[in-house]
């Protein structure tokens, strides 16, 4: 089967990685994928010589253009790379069982997509078929991965990508995935075609999506329409206004609640919207959410669970800064990276 991927060669990091003279960094660490093998049978072996973790990027934002939103999150990967594989490497980066994969191959819808307007009701029809067009490109190459046993770390886009994340967990662990995310939206919008404001919907419409738990959901940026689809599918929440305005709980209470709360014990998907961050480069610039040492350790306390399908860390928009795309691609870049670095940290503490 042939696999929408650009896999990532030495060559493929040139402009991106620098070497300094007496420490290793993060690129000459870690492992790139064996390109002279079938793609599905190099991820077994990868596998088989000690890796587990596989990190990939979705390089579009048509899925938050199609909600009716800004663009910019094409760029979040690339922003993270920057900062992430140019970090020195010691005792405290875990990196040794981490495989950069690549991205997938959205060039050609993105193209597709750069003359339609959101504010036009057919071109939104259009970026919502294209949409569609992603989820059929995402599911095949997070199913290899899973098949070869290894986690994947999804980097970039919008947050219509959990989709295809959600059916292709689902899919391989025979059951419906438990999910927790944070994020100021539910992305429980209407099924009106696929956007970034209704993966989980869709996910739990047709199967994929057993208990889920928004966290720092503002019950002021849905509608009601979106809450009544939450109490349909049985989801809760934790609000902002729990956390930061009634400081009734914390970050750590609230994943550690919501995790005891889910009713099977199915794999969990674990959710970052980067709009959740106060004032980071995202598709929604949010003035109102929580900081990136609680993002961290939200990330943290979810990664230390035993069953796990996958992190998700999206809708990075370096242009989306106010200060400029340079400062927005430093600012997503860090983000990200403190991130990848919590998830990694908390699964060698377990």
């Amino acid at each position: 089967m042939n696999h929408a991927v650009t896999i990532y060669d030495e060559q493929s990091l040139q402009g991106i990685v620098a070497a300094r003279s007496g420490e290793q960094r993060v690129w000459q660490a870690m492992a790139l994928l064996d390109t002279r093998l079938e793609f599905s049978q190099a991820l077994k072996d990868a596998y088989a010589f000690g890796i587990r973790y596989v990190i990939l990027g979705i390089p579009e934002d048509i899925g938050p253009r199609a909600n009716l939103g800004k663009g910019g999150a094409q760029q979040g990967f690339r922003a993270f790379l920057s900062k992430f594989l140019n970090l020195p490497v010691n005792e405290f980066t875990p990196v040794q069982d981490t495989l950069l994969l690549g991205e997938i191959d959205c060039q050609a819808l993105q193209l597709q997509s750069q003359a339609l307007d959101n504010l036009n009701p057919d071109d939104t029809v259009r970026l919502r078929a294209l949409c569609e067009n992603i989820d059929q490109l995402v599911e095949p190459v997070v199913a290899a991965i899973l098949a070869a046993g290894l986690t994947p770390i999804v980097i970039g886009g919008g947050h219509n990508n959990c989709y295809p994340l959600l059916s292709a967990s689902s899919k391989h662990f025979g059951c419906a995935i438990n999910a927790l995310n944070l994020d100021p939206h539910g992305d429980f919008r209407a099924l009106e075609g696929r956007h970034s404001g209704n993966g989980f919907h869709y996910a739990a419409r047709r199967g994929y999506l057993q208990g889920y738990h928004v966290i720092a959901l503002d019950e002021q940026k849905n509608n009601q329409d979106i809450l009544a689809a939450l109490h349909e599918h049985h989801a809760s929440y934790t609000s902002y206004h729990a956390l930061k305005v009634a400081t009734t709980t914390s970050i750590a209470e609230s994943v550690n609640s919501a995790l005891h709360s889910f009713t099977l014990n199915s794999p969990l998907a674990i959710e970052l919207d980067v709009d959740a961050i106060t004032c980071a480069p995202a598709s929604a610039f949010n003035h109102r959410g929580v900081s990136l040492s609680e993002a961290e350790q939200y990330v943290f306390c979810a990664a230390r669970t035993s069953a796990l399908a996958y992190i998700h860390l999206c809708e990075a928009a370096p242009e989306q800064d106010p200060n400029g795309y340079d400062a927005g691609a430093n600012a997503a870049g860090q983000i990200l990276t403190a991130l990848v670095i919590a998830f990694l940290r908390a699964r060698y503490q377990r």
